[in-house]
């Protein structure tokens, strides 16, 4: 990315200034599986996070949302997940890996042919 890019636009990385108060008064608390840095400032209780790549609300994990939202004190460790627990997965709408069901427009291959139920509306 280019400089001007970097000091104007926070939707694809974090910007300048971002990266400049994580310097400059934030305090490195720990990283999740996606690569996302979290800062805690050293003179007051904010807290934030650098995304890695796209900035994404839906890519924190819920126990670092949890710490961002002030909603626990701890700062999350290693999470044990239970066997039917699933990883945490950001939001995908928008994306080609949306989920788009059968008969969507968007969806791969056909329509299932309509079952003879419907009786569309006819006027007068």
């Amino acid at each position: 990315m280019g400089l001007l890019t970097s000091i104007f636009t926070w939707w694809s990385e974090p910007t300048f200034a971002a990266r400049f108060l994580a310097w400059r008064r934030g305090e490195p608390v720990g990283t999740d599986q996606f690569g996302n840095r979290y800062f805690r400032d050293r003179r007051s209780d904010r807290r934030w996070v650098l995304y890695n790549g796209e900035v994404e609300g839906s890519r924190v994990p819920p126990e670092w949302n949890a710490w961002l939202q002030h909603t626990v004190e701890e700062v999350p460790g290693p999470v044990h997940r239970h066997p039917w627990q699933l990883e945490h997965e950001p939001n995908r709408t928008g994306s080609p890996a949306a989920y788009r069901p059968p008969g969507s427009l968007l969806a791969e291959g056909r329509r299932a042919a309509a079952t003879g139920d419907y009786e569309p509306w006819q006027p007068g």
